[in-house]
């Protein structure tokens, strides 16, 4: 129903009764007009009884005979037309946009996901053909309010192991754990082996972000330099990609950490990335998916095969 179809005349216009209206004077008779509306024939004459009088105007000259539009009702079909194509025409774009949104998979992402999105993407696009991602990167916070609103269907999160940082009123589904990887000078002998001692890197500098930046990194990190009995002695902090580990390559040894599956796809000239010998005690964090509560839609029901499709998939 539409109140007020012509609201600056005040006059209360229901789409029902232009609809009938149209229908009566297309088939100019009151019960073919109501066999094609699949409705009953008293209905159909009250409703346009009740236009007439919204106007103040008879609409159509009634015999017993016939039924004829009056100029007041020649003169209303067009508009009456115009109405229902411009209600159709809603009805389309709201449909279009259903459409959209059903078929439109909206993700936040965290830096360094690297081959597991990508494994998450080539996953989807195999067992849900039919669905669009769209990828939204953005500080965590800000993803996360997104999923809140609905602006976004879930979005990857990264923490601690055990008791991830509350997320009110959003539930977080826990995937995998990505363990990190030293990045190394390729002319540094520990680059020679396959695998590293974190205790090995006691003497070298460490490059990475602030705490303020990345906390739960930082943490995971000192967390583990300290159970393998050393404070790691700090450099200057991570930047860029491209800065760091040009500095790392060229300058004075250093070392930073990666995640393995950033690693994996990341361009580094004369940098060695090594994974830490005692996987079990190698620093990492798990990732996380956040979502709304409640049962998930098709799309992010897709999505969840898909990222449990990723465990163990980069395992060591």
């Amino acid at each position: 129903m539409i109140d007020g179809v012509f609201p600056d005349r005040g006059w209360g216009v229901e789409l029902r009764q232009v609809k009938y209206f149209v229908a009566v004077a297309e088939e100019l008779h009151f019960g073919r007009a109501a066999e094609r509306l699949h409705i009953v024939q008293p209905t159909v004459s009250q409703q346009v009884r009740r236009l007439e009088r919204e106007f103040g105007l008879e609409l159509f000259d009634r015999t017993s005979r016939s039924v004829r539009l009056t100029g007041a009702g020649r003169a209303f079909l067009p508009h009456a037309r115009a109405i229902l194509a411009a209600e159709r025409a809603a009805a389309e774009a709201m449909d279009g946009v259903r459409a959209e949104q059903e078929t439109t998979l909206r993700v936040g992402t965290n830096v360094g996901l690297g081959l597991r999105l990508d494994g998450v993407l080539t996953v989807l696009s195999e067992r849900a053909p039919q669905l669009l991602v769209e990828l939204v990167s953005g500080p965590g916070a800000t993803r996360l309010q997104q999923v809140r609103d609905g602006e976004l269907d879930a979005t990857f999160l990264r923490g601690p192991d055990a008791d991830p940082d509350p997320a009110p009123g959003l539930e977080l589904l826990p995937l995998w754990r990505d363990v990190l990887v030293a990045a190394l000078p390729a002319a540094h002998p520990l680059a020679g082996r396959d695998r590293v001692d974190l205790a090995d890197l006691a003497e070298l500098p460490l490059r990475i972000a602030p705490r303020a930046a990345h906390p739960a990194l930082v943490d995971a990190v000192l967390d583990a330099c300290r159970a393998a009995g050393f404070e790691p002695v700090m450099g200057p902090a991570f930047t860029t990609d491209q800065d760091t580990l040009a500095a790392i390559a060229a300058g004075r040894p250093s070392w930073t950490v990666y995640f393995a599956a950033q690693a994996a796809v990341q361009p580094a000239h004369r940098i060695a990335f090594r994974p830490f010998a005692d996987r079990d005690t190698a620093p990492g964090l798990r990732t996380y998916l956040a979502v709304r509560p409640g049962p998930p839609s098709r799309r992010l029901a897709a999505l969840l095969d898909a990222c449990h499709a990723q465990d163990g998939a980069l395992d060591a």
